[in-house]
């Protein structure tokens, strides 16, 4: 008898994939055996996937024309959290200030990246990089905040 896993476990996902793609494929991908990926699937065992053949099994299934079945239960279990949070309702229009001057922030750190007088010219440097992907993690932060005060409201 099979057995029932919660719709939105890791372990239903990847159930699904294994259910969809051919065993030589979750082979070839993740160098492990389909008996062993099936054993990951078990709730009730200690086994765990590995979060980089998680990754490997769903481009696999991207490449197949199929759902990325890990990446969408990850994201279902990440959502139903997000509901749960309480938020304290902060003031919108704070929110969106706040948005706008981080929107701001990215708009300048990306300009002074792409001028010439910069430090790799228009060439954006490893270090500007990074300083463009903080200001794009605080920006999507704040979108995050913003998601679930309008949500819970």
């Amino acid at each position: 008898m099979a057995k029932l896993r919660e719709i939105s476990s890791i372990e239903r996902g990847l159930a699904e994939a294994i259910k969809n793609l051919k065993s030589a494929v979750i082979e070839q991908v993740t160098g492990k055996s389909e008996s062993f990926i099936r054993k990951c699937s078990d709730p009730d065992l200690d086994q765990q996937l590995d979060h980089r053949d998680a990754v490997k099994i769903d481009k696999a299934c991207v490449e197949q024309g199929l759902t990325p079945y890990l990446l969408r239960a990850h994201e279902y279990i990440i959502l139903k959290e997000l509901k749960n949070i309480n938020t304290n309702q902060q003031d919108l229009n704070e929110l969106l200030i706040k948005f706008t001057i981080l929107h701001g922030q990215l708009m300048d750190v990306i300009n002074s990246a792409k001028n010439p007088e910069g430090h790799k010219g228009e060439t954006i440097s490893a270090v500007e990089k990074k300083e463009i992907f903080a200001a794009f993690e605080a920006l999507e932060n704040k979108i995050l905040k913003i998601k679930t005060t309008i949500e819970n409201s």
